[in-house]
């Protein structure tokens, strides 16, 4: 195309801030969210125009990240019209216990990890569409209807599509709706006024430290530690820590911040089980291959694991799959789905009870290897209660 990737974000940023009356950065702290701030703020300067920030504390994180955001907040102190800094309990995901599935950062009454900055926003009230505990992927879209108020306004995000099969297929997706056909950099969001825009998607890894070199600008110094650690740059990760796949970084606040550690372990139940465990292969938290015991079928061995889990957290697992089975019946599989299948421990869901097995093994409590997604907190209970009523009538597990 006879440009490089930096000249096209450039040029990507300036079309965001001559189309949109308001522009938002989601910013983690991380290399390709500084990267993004850095365009983004310098965009803003030349065109004498003002951004927000949403910055989402999980409250478990790393001092540097921290301390890195805090020198960027204040380096474009001038540029940034809003620094929403969010330490709100919200709910995600806890891959490393099945006594305490999901967890809750900046949790009333908990022993929190560390306290969160004096301007940041801990008032359940300040956002009309907030409810206590919700979660990530719940708040996330609630923002952008919110910010937008009613006027075109652009959220964006530095993900880039050589990190990961889902961040490639939130680009190259035809099914979801752009704003122009010659901006597949973009997405619509729910509401009609806001978008989602992706300025440095076809950036690499590379391309990232390249700039960081050639610029001099800041950047998260715990980079530096993780890549003196050994960490490769494709697990370079800085995001909320408990996850499934989040929780092989866990080893990290061992080494490079006892402190944190020491708290995080008090503050979320399995956090020194992960740090131990995560990076082991088969059986322990289901990464690559499972097996089974020899007297087993597959099927027997998912429902001995369920037996074997705390009942709330079994009941939980017992409805999805319940509804998992329902849904295969009437698409080829009218009396019950395979053993196992071939590729049926892939990314693409091939139904098998070797599959859910690996559900229960990795602890995906929110089930997204069998293509769910996360609950909805406020309506959890009752659709439980539902569900377990139509277990019954339906006469699975």
């Amino acid at each position: 195309m006879g440009k490089n990737v930096l000249v096209a974000a450039k040029e990507r940023i300036a079309w965001v801030f001559d189309n949109f009356h308001k522009v938002n950065v989601s910013f983690s702290g991380g290399k390709d969210s500084t990267v993004l701030l850095h365009l983004v703020a310098d965009t803003a300067r030349r065109k004498k125009r003002k951004f927000s920030v949403l910055f989402i504390d999980w409250e478990v994180q790393f001092n540097l990240t921290i301390n890195h955001i805090l020198r960027l907040k204040a380096l474009y102190h001038d540029d940034i019209d809003q620094f929403y800094w969010v330490a709100l309990p919200l709910t995600t995901v806890n891959g490393v216990s099945q006594l305490q599935p999901e967890w809750v950062s900046w949790q009333p009454g908990a022993d929190w990890v560390r306290y969160p900055p004096v301007d940041a926003i801990t008032d359940y009230d300040y956002f009309p569409f907030y409810r206590y505990a919700m979660t990530f992927e719940e708040f996330v879209p609630a923002f952008a209807r919110w910010f937008a108020k009613k006027t075109s306004a652009a959220i964006l995000i530095g993900i880039r599509t050589d990190e990961s099969l889902n961040r490639f297929s939130t680009i190259s997706s035809g099914a979801k709706m752009r704003y122009a056909d010659d901006k597949p950099w973009t997405t619509a969001s729910p509401g009609g006024y806001s978008y989602n825009a992706y300025p440095i998607y076809d950036w690499r890894v590379k391309d990232i430290w390249h700039y960081f070199s050639v610029t001099g600008l800041p950047y998260n110094p715990l980079y530096e530690l993780m890549y003196q650690a050994g960490v490769p740059f494709r697990a370079m990760r800085i995001c909320e820590p408990f996850g499934p796949e989040q929780r092989q970084g866990l080893w990290l606040y061992h080494v490079l911040e006892p402190e944190t550690w020491g708290k995080a372990c008090q503050r979320v139940a399995g956090a020194h089980s992960g740090e131990l465990y995560a990076h082991q292969s088969g059986n322990f938290y289901g990464k690559y291959k499972i097996t089974k015991p020899d007297h087993f079928t597959w099927k027997q061995y998912a429902l001995f694991l369920l037996e074997s889990m705390p009942e709330k957290t079994a009941e939980h697992y017992r409805t999805k799959i319940a509804i998992y089975l329902k849904w295969y019946q009437t698409r080829g599989f009218p009396v019950d789905i395979p053993e196992e299948q071939d590729k049926d421990l892939n990314a693409k869901d091939i139904p098998s009870w070797r599959r859910i097995c690996k559900t229960l093994i990795r602890n995906d409590f929110w089930c997204y290897t069998l293509s769910f997604g996360p609950n909805k907190a406020q309506h959890y209970d009752r659709y439980m209660k539902r569900m377990q009523e139509k277990r019954k009538e339906w006469g699975i597990i």
